[in-house]
């Protein structure tokens, strides 16, 4: 069963088109965090009056070090909430010009074009004030300690890191933390229907920034073909949501992976329950990111929403459902 419910957005954040680009979401204690992937912000919204509202913003610069400053965007894609803090990952990928030209050179000239933001390769643990939920100063894991910086001899992955993130290359989609266990789910690559997802430890480097205590683990999951979009906790399993690495529309699938299950690094179908089949739509309703709620419900926020998820206050309509 489906229900909907309107998360309602400021006019600065229609103007910059968060409500449009969610791309990960995660229900505290007073509500809601979500992130969009245009913009070096996070988003709070609590429970009012039959709708999430009452949005207050807080730009990422002021929490933590950002490697190209606060203006450029962070393209955040996962959040995690854990021990009093709230963790944000960006896409880590590098990406490719779209064609904006009819014209077959220039056309070809932006497919040629490959670049690399700076902001994108954070990963950042922001403590939370016990109170009132606000967040404060964090660290970051970034620049010369990148996760991405780690990988760059690792055999599975190192090939992939200079391709863009729309192109099978490296792209991180979700973050989870269980215990002191930081899972990153990728996008991309896939190898042979094999998506991967890898677990970190991190410690305190000082100075606002993080360390990653080596060694990291992959794990390598038969998802059928399918990258993972989103990943939540839900007791001792993972529910991820799982989507195509490249630029298509579905199938979309919420699969949950039990952690004690797991053998080491490879996670074979048998050992993976499919929960549902998601909706999405062709060209829009993408669905991004997944939350368990309180009451056992998952919500799903959607990128590219269709217009009839935009509501006449600026918001824009979530999926809540029940497993």
């Amino acid at each position: 069963m489906v229900e909907q419910v309107e998360l309602r957005f400021d006019h600065a954040s229609q103007a910059s088109e968060t409500h449009t680009n969610l791309s990960a979401i995660r229900q505290s204690a007073t509500g809601l965090w979500v992130a969009g992937d245009e913009t070096a912000t996070f988003e709070h919204l609590t429970w009012t009056d039959g709708h999430f509202g009452a949005q207050r913003t807080f730009r990422l610069a002021d929490h933590v070090d950002l490697p190209a400053g606060p203006r450029d965007e962070a393209d955040i894609e996962g959040l995690a909430r854990a021990d009093g803090h709230l963790w944000l990952i960006g896409s880590h990928s590098l990406k490719r010009k779209r064609v904006k030209s009819k014209d077959p050179e220039k056309a070809a000239d932006r497919l040629a074009t490959v670049v690399r933001e700076e902001n994108r390769f954070i990963l950042a643990r922001v403590p939370l004030d016990p109170a009132n939920g606000t967040p404060a100063a964090g660290a970051v894991l970034a620049g010369g300690q990148s996760l991405t910086e780690h990988l760059r001899e690792d055999r599975h992955l190192a090939p992939f890191l200079a391709l863009p993130g729309k192109d099978n290359g490296f792209d991180v989609e979700g973050i989870a933390v269980v215990s002191e266990h930081v899972y990153v789910g990728l996008r991309g690559p896939v190898l042979r229907g094999w998506a991967v997802v890898l677990e970190l430890r991190l410690d305190e480097a000082g100075k606002g920034r993080l360390r990653l205590r080596e060694p990291y683990r992959k794990h390598f999951l038969d998802l059928d073909g399918l990258g993972v979009r989103d990943l939540c906790p839900d007791g001792d399993s993972l529910l991820l949501l799982t989507g195509p690495t490249m630029d298509l529309d579905g199938p979309v699938r919420v699969v949950r992976w039990r952690l004690g299950q797991k053998r080491r690094g490879i996670v074979p179908a048998d050992e993976l329950e499919t929960v549902m089949e998601l909706p999405y739509g062709v060209g829009c309703d993408h669905p991004e990111g997944l939350t368990l709620l309180r009451d056992g419900r998952l919500m799903v926020v959607y990128d590219s929403p269709s217009p009839a998820r935009i509501t006449p206050a600026g918001g824009v309509l979530a999926d809540v459902f029940t497993l």
